[in-house]
């Protein structure tokens, strides 16, 4: 099993349950830039959207970052990273799942981009905010985790998105329930490996 990914991008979130999971698989990573891997492979030729995440899997290839971490949850199912389908408890999973990818994800994109002007920036930061408020309600009744106690997929890829506050100019101190969550998972062993091995901490 073999994962692309792109240090610091959502990739992350699929590397950090590779990780909790443990077990055989490798990592490279890959320049989106000029669509070239590490080892010097024409990334389209793996992956033809030219994006981050892809795993490679007994001859095939998935992409997609929440489809590739529902795919691990449900591979290490004793883990509890991903409930068992059909349940509620699995629905708030792809809940948070779907939110972070069309409502967080893309609310962060123009902070990303050189093109953006000061005005695009500053309503992104705006628009981030609100998608960080909503994070915050989740957590209000003091839950240790987005969907509840237990650590699973969407705290992972909302942990990895919501982490470009921290390279963007937006404080997370505003959310303290946010905050103390990404305190909680930051402190993970599987995290800590995952920051260290993309070049995020020392």
């Amino acid at each position: 099993m073999k994962l692309y990914i792109k240090p610091g991008a959502c990739s992350m979130a699929s590397h950090i349950i590779l990780a909790e999971i443990g077990g055989d698989y490798a990592v490279e990573m890959v320049d989106t830039a000029n669509g070239e891997t590490a080892s010097g492979a024409n990334y389209r030729e793996i992956n033809p959207k030219g994006k981050v995440p892809a795993l490679e899997v007994e001859g095939e290839v998935l992409t997609e970052g929440p489809a590739i971490l529902q795919f691990l949850g449900d591979r290490a199912a004793n883990l509890g990273l991903a409930p068992t389908a059909g349940s509620m408890a699995r629905a708030r999973v792809n809940e948070v799942l779907n939110f972070t990818g069309t409502e967080l994800h893309i609310a962060f994109g123009p902070l990303f981009s050189p093109s953006a002007t000061d005005a695009q920036k500053e309503a992104a930061r705006q628009a981030v905010a609100m998608k960080l408020d909503w994070l915050e309600g989740k957590l209000a009744d003091g839950r240790a985790h987005l969907t509840g106690e237990a650590f699973t997929i969407a705290d992972a890829y909302a942990f990895v998105v919501t982490n470009w506050a921290n390279f963007t100019g937006i404080a997370l101190s505003r959310w303290p329930q946010l905050s103390g969550f990404m305190a909680r998972v930051g402190a993970r062993p599987a995290v800590q490996r995952v920051l260290k091995a993309e070049g995020l901490a020392a």
